[in-house]
């Protein structure tokens, strides 16, 4: 009897043995090149694309050494995960050791920093090196609850031998990204895991839900960092002619003073205390204040110069824009919604409409309202760069576009339909 994913969900849910059994001739059919009974899930269906492309051993158990205890601690300390730690308690602990699950944190280097629990779920956690201080990132143990979240930036349930490693098959992890709400960033994911037998389809949901109420609580620390920086800028600002600004270390406005507010300023990747060429403001004096940063515009005009555009896509996880012309360099990282959208305007230097990017990215033109919005943000750094009606580079920009070596890797989070059609045939644009 052929089962369909959404069938598998449902019958794990009541009879989780033979659920297990069924996925186990999935597994074993796919990897050998046979044809299954059923088609693994599209997000599984991809992480094993990626791991045997990548080399990774589906019936050996392959592990690096783990942190020394004073690395997890050192890690521990310099990480935003430590703030949101409670809501994570709060809201993942009380259940998971009820229903025989652990919950664990991982870095954004998919190391293991917190693990948390049923007493003896942790004890067979230890036995698949489930550890603190481990690796788990997919690329080195394979489809699982941390490392498959942290690529494709979603939050993931696999479900017993839906895991890539034979030996993590009697496992069922679900994990959910956590991004820092100030750029973007990944740095973390929150997982829970547990046997097999406690699977419950309501538990990818669960902790979704848990993961966004830690970006929540990242979000309102940061709006009280920025009302702290306000009151240190208000009367420094106060004595200054012309046009300033106060931002915080990532770029985000304080206070300004003869412009208009702006959100966010594209900072240089490593600002010290000198005169830097802004995207938005021209040629500008950094000086360091408080946790953040003075900026006053110089009425000077702008050194001559070609401008290039290098759109790194390169790694797997981390994108960025770095623009270079007369007046210097500086880069931005870039969300993931925004390395799809740039990538997509390389692809098309004459423009694509707000229409035509909401196909592209959702497969549905009318999605306008979304596209001018995350456009609007992307044009807060890239300014005149970025020409709108239809939307693309400015036409004397020379525009490179770093791609990873295997066209499959190509934005691995994304299912924007016009980037998945090119992780078939990439052109270099």
């Amino acid at each position: 009897m052929a089962h369909s994913p959404t069938d598998m969900t449902q019958l794990a849910a009541v009879d989780s043995a033979r659920a297990a059994r069924v996925l186990s001739e999935v597994r074993s059919a796919t990897l050998s090149g046979q044809r299954a009974p059923l088609a693994p899930r599209p997000v599984i269906e991809q992480s094993w694309g990626r791991m045997l492309r990548s080399g990774v051993d589906p019936d050996h158990d392959f592990r690096t050494g783990l942190l020394p205890v004073e690395e997890v601690q050192r890690r521990r300390e310099n990480t935003a995960l430590r703030h949101v730690l409670p809501v994570l308690r709060e809201g993942l602990l009380s259940v998971a050791d009820l229903a025989h699950h652990i919950m664990v944190v991982a870095d954004g280097e998919g190391r293991v920093l917190w693990r948390e629990g049923s007493s003896p779920v942790l004890r067979k956690a230890d036995g698949t090196g489930f550890e603190l201080g481990a690796d788990w990132r997919e690329d080195v143990i394979g489809t699982n609850g941390v490392g498959t979240p942290a690529v494709v930036r979603r939050p993931v349930q696999v479900f017993a031998s839906e895991h890539f490693v034979r030996s993590q098959t009697s496992w069922t992890c679900t994990g959910a990204p956590i991004t820092d709400p100030r750029d973007g960033r990944l740095i973390g994911v929150v997982d829970i895991s547990g046997p097999l037998e406690t699977m419950h389809p309501a538990t990818l949901a669960w902790v979704d839900s848990v993961a966004k109420l830690a970006e929540a609580r990242l979000r309102e620390m940061h709006v009280m960092s920025l009302e702290q920086l306000r009151a240190v800028a208000a009367p420094v600002l106060a004595r200054l002619a012309g046009r300033a600004l106060v931002v915080d270390r990532d770029g985000w406005t304080a206070a300004v003073t003869g412009m208009p507010y702006t959100n966010r300023i594209a900072l240089p990747k490593s600002p010290t205390a000198d005169r830097r060429w802004m995207p938005a403001l021209g040629l500008c004096a950094l000086e360091p204040l408080a946790d953040g940063w003075l900026i006053r515009a110089c009425e000077e005009p702008v050194p001559p110069g070609a401008t290039r555009i290098v759109l790194d896509l390169a790694q797997p996880r981390r994108w960025s824009v770095t623009v270079s012309g007369g007046a210097g360099a500086w880069t931005h990282e870039l969300s993931p919604r925004h390395a799809e959208l740039l990538y997509l305007l390389a692809l098309n230097r004459t423009g694509r409409s707000a229409a035509g990017l909401a196909e592209d990215v959702f497969g549905d033109p009318a999605r306008t309202v979304t596209v001018r919005a995350e456009m609007s943000r992307v044009r807060r750094y890239l300014g005149g760069f970025l020409e709108h009606r239809p939307y693309r580079f400015c036409e004397d920009a020379e525009v490179e576009v770093l791609l990873p070596d295997d066209p499959l890797d190509l934005l691995p989070h994304s299912t924007a339909p016009a980037v998945t059609g090119q992780r078939v045939s990439v052109q270099t644009p």
